[in-house]
């Protein structure tokens, strides 16, 4: 008996470590993690090592608690500055979109692979949901404007939800029973009532861990964590929406001025990294190789009516009110460009794979070789999808200017002092280059108390002038933390010149905060 523990140890260690030795080359090739940690599971499998596993109810379980800190970890790294301006259209993504995606499928494979209605739209709904780990697994390398990033991270944190509730309605026997209108009652009800428990949950856990003064630094992440982890269990007991829940409360939890946030988000990160490389193991390990080649023109099928049909249709439809609508068109940029780039970024990971063993675990007809459908199509369209994102977003125009875009990556919060320490570092053909750092014109309560310049740092004076490459610590308050931020992408975009260009750094024109000079 301890043998076997001792030997299923060594094969855990080796695959975790394998796979994050994994993350390393998709980061440098821009080949998304997601295929490799597949191919761990499958040469591990019964054609590999010889490992049996066919447990879909298992995989299913833990694949839906491997998406739970999935999204939870996606809620709490979210911004709301950055989320605010595009959750409507992230919501319409999210649902309408949605919605589009499935008919369009289902109509697809209906009439060309002879499926019946409820297996055809059970297709188009397994592949509705879009993963933004693999979409931005390739784009690492890549300056894409902030609200348009902010779209693709909104819309793949959204969509699980009202993808799961159409899918377990599609694989339950008694689909079709009720009128359409008692169906989107449903939806609609998981949704909103989702939405409300996470918020619920996100508020009372933001005041709980604000005054509860626990003795060591290292609970604060567990705590939070477990709190996301209770906005779903809430959710499900309450028939409601699980997912929706568990996003909306890391979205709070994860933009509150909580003790020890980045050791909670470094812990979040972990555990996401950590949920997603067992994930794509397991669902390596349950896939039959034998049977994979069998399922490459259905795969084909499907996912030429997907990438070519649905998503472009689903982003048309989402955009509409944002082309049409004049109070809107300001809000965020879609144009042709930005919706060619959104239609071709909706790659599809892990999520589809793990519908899929919803109704594999329920013995649904035609289940098992949606299974392999799903599989074969994510593995080819990812690898198709992913090596070429980067080409048609330059070819696009849609790679934002030179802006630093380590500004709100390497922040963390200075908790006692109610300050936030932000870096950024100076790209070439950035507009910051040449501007002196009085010249930045922050708000009071927001500084540049460091400048790395060639190995060597230095406090710089106001008369200081910027450089290509420089590398700058900025201090600001939490008051005026997302000022600062804003007025630093503003000068680097149209340097020091920017108020003549009404550019303030604010969304609306006008700043938000007093700046020095």
């Amino acid at each position: 008996m301890s043998g076997d523990i001792d030997l299923a140890l060594l094969l855990g260690a080796a695959v975790v470590l394998i796979a994050v030795a994994a993350v390393r080359i998709s980061t440098r090739f821009g080949f998304p993690s997601l295929l490799i940690y597949l191919g761990i599971g499958l040469l591990i499998g019964e054609d590999g090592l010889g490992i049996r596993f066919d447990d879909a109810e298992l995989t299913r379980v833990l694949g839906f608690c491997a998406l739970i800190v999935i999204i939870a970890e996606g809620g709490l790294t979210a911004r709301v500055s950055t989320l605010r301006p595009v959750l409507g259209l992230a919501a319409l993504l999210s649902t309408a979109g949605v919605a589009v995606s499935i008919v369009t499928v289902g109509v697809v494979v209906h009439l060309l692979l002879g499926l019946d209605w409820q297996l055809a739209l059970l297709y188009g709904a397994v592949l509705s949901s879009t993963d933004a780990a693999a979409v931005f697994a390739t784009l690492r390398r890549l300056r894409l404007p902030p609200r348009l990033v902010a779209t693709l991270e909104a819309e793949s944190g959204m969509n699980d939800a009202p993808v799961v509730i159409v899918v377990v309605l599609l694989s339950t026997s008694g689909f079709g029973a009720h009128p359409w209108w008692y169906e989107l009652l449903i939806i609609g009800y998981e949704l909103v009532a989702g939405a409300a428990i996470g918020y619920a949950v996100g508020v009372s856990g933001r005041w709980l861990l604000r005054h509860a003064a626990l003795p060591s630094a290292g609970l604060y992440p567990i705590a939070a964590v477990a709190l996301t982890v209770l906005a779903y269990a809430a959710g499900a007991v309450a028939h409601a929406s699980g997912f929706l829940a568990v996003y909306v409360a890391g979205v709070l939890l994860g933009n509150a001025r909580l003790p020890h946030r980045a050791a909670i988000l470094g812990f979040a990160d972990g555990l996401a990294w950590t949920a997603q490389i067992g994930l794509f193991v397991l669902l390596g390990l349950l896939a039959s190789p034998d049977r994979l080649p069998g399922a490459i023109d259905e795969a084909l099928v499907a996912g030429l009516a997907l990438v070519l049909l649905a998503r472009p249709l689903s982003v048309l439809v989402s955009a509409l009110p944002y082309t049409l609508l004049r109070p809107l068109r300001g809000r965020i940029r879609l144009g042709w460009r930005e919706q060619t780039f959104l239609s071709w970024a909706g790659l599809r990971g892990a999520v589809p794979i793990v519908l899929a063993t919803i109704p594999l675990s329920g013995s649904v007809p035609g289940a098992g070789r949606l299974f392999d459908v799903v599989f074969v199509l994510v593995v080819i369209f990812t690898l198709v999808q992913g090596s070429t994102l980067a080409p048609l977003a330059r070819r696009l125009g849609v790679v934002a200017g030179a802006e630093p875009t380590e500004l709100s990556v390497e922040t963390a919060p200075l908790d006692r002092m109610g300050a936030d320490l932000l870096t950024l570092a100076i790209p070439p053909g950035s507009r910051l280059r040449g501007v002196h750092v009085d010249e930045l014109r922050l708000p009071v309560g927001a500084s540049v108390t460091l400048v790395v310049r060639d190995g060597s740092g230095f406090v710089p004076a106001p008369d200081t002038r910027l450089r290509s490459g420089d590398s700058l610590l900025v201090v600001a308050t939490a008051e005026v933390r997302e000022v600062a931020e804003r007025r630093l992408r503003a000068v680097s975009r149209r340097g020091r010149l920017a108020r003549w260009f009404n550019e303030y750094g604010a969304d609306g024109g006008a700043p938000d905060a007093p700046s020095r000079g």
